[in-house]
């Protein structure tokens, strides 16, 4: 069975970012490697295992560069791959990939791979394994050619080299029925209906007014109608309608209605205009096995939306092509997570008016029912978040009003993933600077827990351990009540962290923090200033120094704040013969270390992971993937991994630690992490605002799931205020205790 290439290299490239291969210059067909990159890689491709592939000046088959791969013993992962990618614009029968290859001892085998995405992966896809080309070969052309499939939108390739050995890569052209794909004629574009209707550009003529208790039922029921057709109708998902405009169509007649039934009847008259979809050839199929499945149930009670709606709605949902595309999202290749690019930002609307208010809140409602993975841990009833936040929305006044409601929408979704990342200036407490501490959630209370800087934080006043009580006169536990509502996090833990560090912020100038020390209360006048702001690592829990070091003879020590990829081998070589390694992931790792760490602590290979993702022929269901597996690298470390998580483990950090923990014997010490995993998924929104969800859901081989969970330890120790005030890391020294006994002194510098 071929190596699947691509995959593999986005299973690397897991929760760090989407897929990331460089474009190709349609104009051109050679696509050279004379253009050099940080760290000798050559420029334009992108490397899935950095410190295997370089850019070679000595052995080049023409110019004054190529592209050398070399793998030993230690080196990440099955294989090392260099990728690019090609919209396929263009038209033809075939396309094909060219390259010249020399290789050097290569154990199992060296290629050029290509391969077709459409709105589903591998549509077609070659990687030369089949031909074995392994060994010792002097420079030599190949080629890999594959019929250009019609549903494909993307044309990814590259070359690779699998198992050990040196292979050169010189010389890759792309051509479409022989020529470059520059020359291939283009596919003739029609501009779709969003495109061209522009009614609406400039308001959607829906005032707000004082809304009754059946307006918001009837409003609530218009966007489920509204979100239900956008991904179900040929006519929507074809582009064929430009769906946020039929909304304030929509709208009027609905806001027109005195009860229920005069509402269901303008929204069957409005689908009436839409139009009936035609029979789906070959229609979708319920998947054979979802881990979700749509909350669709409401469109055939017909009590609650009448007989004509229901049997509109059902007739399109059983009209579902199994191949249609959709418009207003696709999933992005590899991770699968979605991708909602096509919707509008409507950026010019500074403060939206209440129909595009409503569009804000019915978009965002609806891709969490339709396209987040973890709707059914959201904790909250997700139809009456919606009815709650219509007459919130209609109430708006002001911009900094808008952003902060909408914040507080996506904070219902209970992710820490999920925000609007670029409006958090609108939340509270408002201000643009903070005093020089950090306050960190200990036994229930807020500390400081460290300085931004430790000479302005030493200057404050404050000291370490020093338990804060009042900002400004107010209660803490009054703050943090007031500001809860607009601090989403997958769990308490997380969202006490997020909580604390804001203390510090607010307005620049004076203020006073009461604090409670040795059991009296001072109040400190300290400073809030720019200065101060939050610097990289300034709130990691692990400890300062050396990445990698010995505590002591049997204790080795790594840190993955500041870890280098390229430095493991040297690491995991100074670590063979202690009896553990501490891994301490109580920060966000540097770089991306599941597989290059984690395959140095198995024997064989070793599932650690699955997802689910979403179905594009079924919005609202989530289909499970195979799990995914750490592969063994040399040198294998044999002592006892220990894995170091808190509050601040968050994301690829949790990641990183369900893949370490997978080493035989690893224990995880420590607190519950922040619980949020997964590619995220960015949404635009009304007003040019950006919101984000977790897009994949992230579990265990055995279907355990990760969100809101987090990582949960073995090994149970949280920080205490003592602890802090007297600059222990009780974390460390209980795991240390653990793995070398009671009785054995903690090496702790």
């Amino acid at each position: 069975m071929k190596i699947a290439v691509s995959a593999a290299v986005a299973a690397t490239l897991c929760l760090v970012a989407p897929w990331r291969a460089a474009a190709a210059e349609s104009a051109g067909d050679t696509l050279s490697f004379e253009v050099s990159a940080p760290g000798g890689e050559p420029a334009g491709w992108f490397v899935s295992q950095p410190g295997t592939v370089f850019q070679d000046s000595t052995t080049v088959h023409s110019g004054r560069f190529a592209a050398r791969f070399e793998r030993g013993p230690s080196s990440p992962s099955q294989f090392s791959a260099i990728s690019r990618f090609l919209p396929v614009d263009f038209v033809g029968d075939s396309v094909e990939v060219r390259g010249w290859i020399r290789t050097e001892d290569v154990s199992e085998f060296a290629g050029l791979w290509l391969r077709e995405d459409g709105a589903a992966p591998n549509l077609q896809f070659d990687n030369m394994e089949d031909r074995a080309l392994k060994g010792t070969t002097p420079w030599t052309e190949y080629r890999i050619s594959l019929p250009l499939d019609k549903r494909a939108k993307n044309v990814l390739f590259g070359a690779l080299l699998a198992g050990q050995g040196r292979a050169t890569v010189d010389d890759v052209s792309l051509l479409v029925d022989g020529r470059p794909p520059a020359e291939a004629p283009r596919i003739v574009r029609v501009p779709t209906a969003v495109e061209l209707d522009h009614e609406f550009d400039d308001g959607s003529r829906v005032e707000a007014r004082k809304l009754s208790a059946q307006d918001v039922l009837n409003l609530a029921l218009l966007g489920k109608v509204w979100g239900f057709v956008k991904y179900r109708h040929p006519r929507v998902t074809g582009a064929k309608l430009n769906w946020d405009y039929e909304l304030f169509r929509a709208l009027p007649p609905v806001l027109m209605a005195r009860d229920r039934r005069q509402a269901t009847r303008a929204l069957s008259k409005w689908l009436d205009r839409v139009g009936a979809p035609p029979p789906c050839r070959p229609c979708a199929e319920a998947p054979d096995s979802a881990m979700l499945l749509p909350r669709i149930q409401w469109i055939r009670d017909r009590a609650m939306i009448g007989g004509d709606l229901s049997e509109r709605l059902t007739r399109i949902d059983r009209n579902r092509d199994a191949d249609r595309d959709q418009f207003y999202v696709s999933l992005m290749p590899e991770v699968m997570n979605p991708d909602f690019s096509n919707e509008a930002p409507y950026a010019r609307l500074t403060l939206p008016d209440f129909g595009y208010r409503l569009l804000a809140l019915y978009r965002f409602w609806n891709i969490v029912e339709y396209w987040y993975p973890d709707r059914d841990v959201i904790g909250e009833d997700w139809d009456r978040v919606l009815a709650e936040f219509i007459p919130r929305l209609a109430a708006v006044t002001t911009r900094d009003a808008y952003r902060r409601e909408m914040i507080a929408l996506v904070a219902r979704v209970n992710d820490g993933h999920a925000n609007v990342w670029n409006s958090l200036d609108a939340r509270p407490p408002w201000g643009e600077c903070r005093a020089p501490i950090v306050p960190r959630p200990v036994e229930g209370r807020y500390v400081v827990g460290g300085y931004t800087d430790p000479a302005r934080g030493k200057a404050s006043g404050l000291e370490i351990g020093d338990e804060i009580v009042e900002v400004d006169g107010i209660p803490v536990d009054s703050l943090a009540a007031v500001w809860t509502p607009y601090y989403g996090a997958s769990n308490e833990s997380a969202r006490r962290r997020d909580l604390a560090r804001s203390l510090a912020k607010g307005p620049c100038g004076s203020c006073q923090i009461s604090v409670v020390r040795a059991g009296k209360r001072l109040d400190v006048a300290a400073a809030r200033d720019s200065a101060s702001l939050m610097a990289k690592g300034a709130s990691t829990h692990d400890l300062p120094g050396d990445t990698f070091r010995l505590l002591a003879r049997d204790v080795a020590y790594l840190k993955l704040s500041s870890v280098a990829v390229k430095d493991i081998p040297s690491y995991l070589e100074r670590a063979l013969g202690t009896k553990c390694l501490v891994v301490d992931i109580r920060n966000y790792p540097s770089e991306f270390v599941p597989f290059a760490l984690g395959g140095h602590l198995v024997a064989h290979d070793t599932p650690f992971v699955r997802f689910t993702h979403g179905d594009l022929a079924n919005p609202g269901a989530f289909v499970w993937t195979p799990p995914l597996s750490i592969e063994p690298i040399a040198p294998r470390y044999e002592g006892t991994v220990v894995i170091l998580v808190d509050e601040t483990s968050q994301s690829q950090a949790e990641y990183t630690a369900m893949a370490l923990r997978a080493a035989p014997g690893a224990i995880v010490v420590g607190s519950t992490t922040a619980g949020a995993d997964g590619n995220v998924s960015a949404i635009p929104l009304p007003g040019g605002l950006r919101g984000m969800i977790s897009g994949i859901g992230v579990f265990y081989p055995d279907k355990t799931p990760t969100q809101r969970v987090g990582i949960v330890p073995n090994v149970t120790v949280s920080p205490t205020v003592e602890g802090i005030r007297a600059g222990r890391d009780e974390v460390l020294e209980a795991a240390l205790k653990h793995v070398l006994g009671r009785d054995v002194p903690v090496p702790i510098p």
